[in-house]
């Protein structure tokens, strides 16, 4: 397995998660009033300020909220100034094909990379018309394939949908329809140290079994954490940094567009 960076199993890796930016085809496209263009275009600045030298920036779904072509040749090209490789997974809300379409002669949605110390594996959990989401065989397999090959490495597995309730009432039936599957593979491996995911657009940090699980926000709009029903709350928008050291260790957190000017318009198109 090739690795994205000259970094030796010795050095730290500095990851950014981008999560949900829900881009238009159309630059000045708005979700609930705000503009995701110009969020993302904030969120990336403020990356390019707080984080210097970078080796991995995933997208964990949602990059698109109409699958059009355009939408993401946006998201490519917005995120070039970002320069570190860059791993895309499908959300609920992406067109699978076209995606695929716009990241042609790239790594872009190579599923397994090796970075320092560590292994991640980015699955696809999107069931094409569906919300909810569900992991496939092939993708249980591709799970167990890259645990099993790499007993070395520490390993953090990405994908977008949330495996683990986290409170939100009106969510709790469009996460992943088969945890059990996931933790089934997971608590095979020792060398597991996290799982990180995308879709609920807003930040979850916790232990099952001492394996990290942690959800982030999202590069536009943001879900009140707690909500029975569908909330929107006026947090910024956000980005997650991970830094994996050569131990196993992981250090996180969540940065967030200061200064950020929004109201929300139930009232427009809606999530």
């Amino acid at each position: 397995m090739p690795s994205v960076s000259i970094l030796t199993t010795a050095d730290p890796a500095l990851l950014v998660q981008l999560s949900d930016s829900h881009l238009f085809a159309e630059a000045d496209g708005t979700l609930l009033g705000m503009k995701t263009r110009d969020s993302l275009q904030q969120v990336i600045e403020l990356v390019l300020k707080q984080q210097p030298r970078i080796d991995l920036m995933i997208a964990s779904g949602d990059l698109s909220q109409d699958g059009t072509l355009e939408s993401y040749q946006l998201f490519r090209d917005l995120t070039r100034q970002i320069d570190a490789p860059g791993r895309w997974i499908p959300g609920n809300h992406d067109e699978p094909r076209i995606m695929a379409e716009a990241a042609v002669q790239s790594a872009l949605l190579e599923p397994v990379v090796d970075i320092g110390n560590w292994r991640v594996t980015l699955l696809d959990s999107a069931v094409p018309g569906s919300v909810p989401g569900f992991l496939q065989d092939e993708q249980l397999q591709l799970l167990v394939r890259s645990l099993s090959e790499a007993p070395e490495r520490h390993h953090l597995v990405c994908f977008h949908h949330h495996p683990v309730s986290i409170g939100c009432a009106w969510m709790e039936p469009i996460g992943l329809r088969n945890p059990e599957a996931l933790f089934a593979v997971l608590e095979r491996f020792p060398q597991v140290r996290a799982v990180l995911w995308g879709h609920v657009h807003q930040e979850i940090d916790q232990l099952r079994n001492g394996v990290r699980l942690m959800a982030s926000p999202s590069t536009c709009i943001q879900f009140e954490p707690g909500s029975d029903d569908f909330k929107v709350n006026e947090q910024a928008p956000g980005y997650r940094w991970l830094r994996l050291l050569p131990d196993g260790q992981l250090e996180t957190g969540v940065e967030r567009v200061t200064g950020f000017d929004f109201q929300i318009d139930y009232g427009s198109n809606g999530y």
